[in-house]
C-alpha cells in the first residue's frame, strides 16, 4: 500500500498542525514539498493518525487567525513563515524539472505561475498533443506496453473512454504492444455489441 507521505512530511504535518485547518494544512505542505494534496486527504491522514489540530470548528471569539496580515493561500503560516517575494523554497523546483505522481505517471513542470495543480502536466499527454493536436473529448491515451516511464509517440494510443472501460474490465492491456492493439480491436466489438442491445 502506498504512503500518502513520507515520515519527513508526517512529522511536518504533526509539527504544523495545531491552530491551523485543513486547507491551511493542505496548503503549507504542498508548497514546503511540491506535494499536489487535498483538504480531505489531510483530513482522513490526520484521523488516521490521530493528530489534532486543536480547532472545534467554530472560530472561538477573541482567536487571532494564523495569517492575519498576510495575503493569498501560501501565507498560511502568518508573516513570520511567509517567504519573501522573489525568495523561492529549498524544494523549489524549476521548469523543465520531473517528477512522479502517485498514479505512477510522469509530470513535467511547464510553468511557476497560475494555480499549483496547473504548473504540472502530464509528460506523455504533452508530447502526444504537440504532435497530434488537443485529445478529443471522451478520448485518453493508454501506453500499448502498459509502462507509463516508456514515453514515446510509438507507446501511446488514443483509444475512446468506452474502449478502455472495455480493456479493463477483460484484462485487453497486456505489456506487449502487439496484444494490447489487438485487445483494443476486441473492446471496439464489445462496444458496438453493447450498442446494438441498447438499440434492441
Amino acid at each position: 500500500m502506498v504512503r500518502l507521505f513520507t515520515g519527513e512530511q508526517e512529522k511536518f504535518l504533526r509539527d504544523n498542525a495545531w491552530g491551523k485547518s485543513n486547507q491551511e494544512l493542505a496548503d503549507l505542505i504542498n508548497l514546503q514539498f511540491g506535494l499536489n494534496v487535498t483538504r480531505i486527504q489531510v483530513k482522513n491522514f490526520k484521523n488516521s493518525r490521530k493528530i489534532s489540530s486543536g480547532l472545534t470548528g467554530q472560530f472561538e471569539k477573541g482567536r487571532i487567525p494564523v495569517n492575519k496580515g498576510t495575503k493569498g493561500m501560501f501565507n498560511v503560516g502568518g508573516i513570520s513563515t511567509s517567504f519573501k517575494k522573489g525568495e523561492k523554497p529549498p524544494n523549489y523546483k524549476p521548469i523543465g524539472s520531473e517528477r512522479i505522481d502517485k498514479h505512477g505517471y510522469i509530470q513535467l513542470k511547464v510553468s511557476d505561475e497560475g494555480k499549483y495543480s496547473d504548473r504540472w502536466k502530464l509528460k506523455h499527454k504533452l508530447m502526444w498533443e504537440e504532435a497530434n493536436g488537443p485529445i478529443p473529448k471522451a478520448h485518453c491515451l493508454i501506453f500499448l506496453d502498459g509502462d507509463k516511464k516508456n514515453i514515446s509517440l510509438d507507446n501511446l494510443q488514443l483509444i475512446t473512454r468506452a474502449q478502455l472501460v472495455r480493456m479493463n474490465q477483460n484484462g485487453l492491456i497486456s505489456d506487449n504492444p502487439d496484444v494490447t492493439k489487438t485487445g483494443i480491436i476486441i473492446a471496439d466489438i464489445y462496444c458496438k455489441i453493447g450498442e446494438r442491445k441498447k438499440q434492441g
